[in-house]
């Protein structure tokens, strides 16, 4: 049963990196329209209505965390929607979308490091092989689909940093929330972290004067659809995928996952955009799919063969 289980869990996780492929594209066609406070701030309040859109239809109560919970809610409000998002949405403004896709790339790395020195999450040399060609695999993925992705210009550091506090942020989302995925489940604990974080977005945007009406008339209908998807689906529905991940098979397992955003990015250009699927991105996408694996083999198994 915990087999079926677990089966169940990486469908889900899937899903959730096959709707994560697409937001880098959906920030990368914001950046340039929308300034980059304004839009975390959109996606974030359309995330907070769809969650509690789905919590009233669901007939679930919004509990009320204790003060320690809350401050716990909020530093991953910070850290996962707030820091993470600003560092999306400005390091979007000086880099591509596949190099930002790179960069997040390490994610799996940073984050069964953090689990293995922080919680002492059982690592061994077979998830370490596996993470390292989860990263290998998906560079291969990105570099062989943009080979002009590594070209430097001027400011492409400034991206290149802003980018690299997306996976800090993330990190700390991802491994901070073992307790409260545990007592208040992944929906309570998404759904207070992201009203959180949307409230710091909002009070920032609002602070800088970048939240008015004739700023908001100035988004058009597809600049909203694109917002949209980063809100409902990549961020209330996505995450909330995630964490359900997180509870059931750990911080390292489920962060191995990551992974497979180029590769689901590529599969859906060919067959959406009639993009060509090369060798190199088919080869690194059986790397990954074979680093997911070793990460996620029954432990039981594992531990037989004392790996």
């Amino acid at each position: 049963m915990p087999l079926v289980s677990d089966r169940l869990t990486y469908c889900k996780l899937v899903a959730v990196t096959m709707i994560w492929g697409g937001t880098f594209v959906a920030g990368r066609y914001l950046a340039d329209q929308v300034s980059p406070l304004l839009a975390a701030c959109a996606r974030f309040i359309l995330a907070s209505l769809a969650l509690l859109l789905f919590m009233a239809a669901a007939r679930v109560a919004l509990v009320r965390p204790s003060l320690a919970q809350l401050a716990q809610l909020a530093v991953l409000g910070f850290f996962g929607i707030f820091f993470y998002n600003l560092c999306f949405f400005y390091g979007l403004q000086y880099i591509n979308a596949s190099r930002a896709s790179l960069i997040v790339a390490l994610n799996p790395a940073v984050i069964g490091l953090a689990s293995w020195l922080l919680f002492k999450e059982r690592l061994g040399r077979t998830r370490g092989v596996g993470i390292a060609l989860c990263l290998g695999g998906a560079a291969t993925v990105i570099v062989s689909r943009n080979p002009q992705l590594m070209q430097e210009t001027p400011d492409s550091w400034v991206g290149d940093l802003l980018i690299g506090g997306c996976v800090l942020g993330w990190g700390v989302y991802s491994v901070f929330s073992r307790g409260l995925n545990a007592s208040l489940g992944p929906l309570q604990t998404v759904t207070w972290s992201v009203l959180l974080g949307s409230l710091m977005l909002t009070v920032s945007a609002v602070s800088a004067g970048e939240v008015t009406l004739q700023a908001l008339t100035r988004i058009d209908l597809r600049q909203w659809l694109a917002l949209s998807y980063l809100g409902v689906l990549g961020s209330a529905l996505a995450y909330i995928g995630y964490y359900d991940g997180l509870r059931r098979i750990g911080a390292t397992r489920s962060g191995v996952f990551i992974a497979l955003n180029p590769l689901t990015a590529v599969v859906c250009g060919a067959l959406l955009l009639g993009e060509q699927l090369t060798l190199p991105m088919l080869t690194g996408g059986a790397v990954v799919l074979l680093g997911i694996y070793l990460c996620n083999k029954p432990l039981a198994r594992a531990r037989a063969m004392g790996i």
